[in-house]
C-alpha cells in the first residue's frame, strides 16, 4: 500500500471499485496485462543502453499526487503520445564514478534535476542491490522551434531514462515488459508512465495502490487510431507556470473529489471508443477535460491562482468550435501549460493548421501522428543525436 492522504479515506472504496471495473473492461477487450517480473537477469555493472521516447498529451488528465515518493496519482488517466518531439537518453553505468552525473541538453544537471534522475537510477539499482553510479546524457529533439509549456517532454524524459537505465543494467527483455518499465518511468514524472506505454495509454492509479499495480497499458494496439492527426501549437507560459505547484494545489479544489469519482466510468467509455476507432469521442474527452483540469488547478489556492492558459488559448478553443460548425472535426487539448495539441483526422490536418495561421497570432503549428512506446535504440545512433 502507498499513501492515502488526509481527507481522502472516504474516496478509497469507490476508487478501488472503479479500478476493478476498469480491469474488467480491459479483460473484456482482450487487453492482456503482463505479470510484474518475479526474477531479474544478473546486473551488468558496466552496462550501457540508449532509448527514445515521445511526449504525451493528456486526454483524461490528472493533477495531484497521493504519494509523492512513489508518484501515485489520485485518479487513473489516459493520454496519447505525440511525435512532435522525442527525447533520446543514453545511460552508462561506470564503477569508476563516485556518484551519478547527468547532462541535459548539453548542460550539467544539478540540484533537483539530478536528484530526480538519481531517484529512478536508485530504484533500478535497488532491484539487484547494486550501488554502481551512472553517467546519463539526454536531449529533447523538437519538430517545433520552441517547446512551449505543456508539451509533455518531462514525460518523454522519464520514459527514455527508465528504458535506458533498465536496458543498461538488466538488458532488453525487461524493457519490453511495459508494466515493469512504466512503473519506473512513473518515479520521475507520473505521466512518464503513459509515455513509456505509447499510443493511447491508460495509467492505473488511485490512493493506496501498490507500486507494481500503478502502471500503464496501451489501448490502441491494433492501429485503431492510425487516422488521427495531432497538430501541435507550442505556447510559452508568461507566468512561469510550474507543474509541481499545480500538483500541490489541485487536491485542495472543491471540484477535485467529484473529478476523481467520475473518472472510472469515463475511462471505460474512452477505452470503448478507442477500441472501436472512435477518435472523436477521444478528442471530445480531451477538450472537455482540458477545461476541467484548469478549473481544478485555478481553484486550488485561495490566494494565488494558477491560471495556466494564455489569451491565445481562448482564441484556439473558439476556433475549434467554429471549425466544427463548418464540418471540420477538431478538438483542442491542453495540459498544465498553454501549449495546445489539436486532435483531428489526417484528412483535415492541413485545414486545421491553416486555421491556426489565420488567427494571425504568430503561432507556430506542426502536424504529426500518434507516437509509439519508449524503445531501446543503438547507443551509437543516440550519441550522434545527443551531439
Amino acid at each position: 500500500m502507498t499513501t492515502i492522504p488526509d481527507g481522502f479515506a472516504a474516496t478509497l472504496a469507490p476508487m478501488r471499485a472503479a479500478h476493478e471495473r476498469i480491469l474488467a473492461a480491459l479483460a473484456a477487450h482482450q487487453l492482456k496485462i503482463a505479470p510484474f517480473p518475479q526474477s531479474l537477469p544478473p546486473p551488468r555493472e558496466r552496462g550501457c543502453a540508449a532509448a527514445r521516447a515521445y511526449p504525451m498529451q493528456g486526454v483524461l488528465k490528472y493533477h495531484g499526487l497521493a504519494d509523492w515518493q512513489q508518484r501515485i496519482a489520485f485518479l487513473p488517466s489516459i493520454s496519447v503520445n505525440n511525435d512532435a518531439a522525442q527525447t533520446v537518453t543514453l545511460v552508462a553505468f561506470d564503477p569508476s564514478l563516485d556518484a551519478d552525473v547527468a547532462t541535459i541538453g548539453g548542460q550539467p544537471a544539478v540540484g533537483r534535476e539530478l536528484e530526480r534522475i538519481s531517484q529512478i537510477l536508485d530504484a533500478v539499482r535497488a532491484l539487484a542491490g547494486v550501488r554502481v553510479a551512472a553517467r546519463v546524457t539526454t536531449r529533447n529533439i523538437l519538430k517545433t522551434r520552441v517547446a512551449g509549456k505543456g508539451l509533455g517532454t518531462s514525460a518523454a524524459g522519464a520514459a527514455a531514462l527508465a528504458a535506458a537505465a533498465v536496458g543498461a543494467l538488466y538488458g532488453p527483455e525487461l524493457v519490453a515488459n511495459t508494466r515493469f518499465l512504466s512503473c519506473f518511468a512513473r518515479l520521475l514524472a507520473g505521466s512518464g508512465c503513459r509515455a513509456a506505454a505509447g499510443g493511447l495509454a491508460l495509467w492505473l492509479s488511485y490512493p493506496g495502490l501498490a507500486h507494481e499495480e500503478s502502471f500503464a497499458i496501451r489501448l490502441d494496439d491494433a492501429g485503431q487510431l492510425d487516422d488521427v492527426a495531432l497538430v501541435t501549437v507550442p505556447i510559452d507560459s508568461r507566468v512561469g507556470l510550474k507543474t509541481e505547484q499545480a500538483h500541490h494545489d489541485a487536491p485542495h479544489s472543491s471540484f477535485f473529489k467529484s473529478w476523481m469519482l467520475s473518472r472510472g466510468d469515463e475511462i471505460i467509455e474512452c477505452l470503448d471508443a478507442a477500441r472501436n476507432g472512435d477518435w472523436r469521442t477521444v478528442g471530445q474527452f480531451a477538450e472537455l477535460d482540458s477545461m476541467r483540469l484548469h478549473g481544478v488547478t485555478m481553484s486550488g489556492n485561495l490566494e494565488h491562482k494558477l491560471i495556466g492558459w494564455e489569451p491565445e488559448n481562448i482564441a484556439i478553443f473558439r476556433m475549434c468550435d467554429r471549425l466544427r460548425s463548418q464540418g471540420i472535426p477538431v478538438y483542442a487539448s491542453t495540459d498544465t501549460g498553454p501549449t495546445v495539441v489539436l486532435i483531428t483526422h489526417r484528412d483535415h490536418a492541413a485545414a486545421v493548421s491553416q486555421a491556426v495561421a489565420d488567427l494571425a497570432l504568430g503561432l507556430e503549428s506542426v502536424s504529426g501522428r500518434i507516437a509509439g512506446p519508449a524503445l531501446l535504440i543503438d547507443p551509437e545512433e543516440a550519441k550522434s543525436l545527443l551531439g
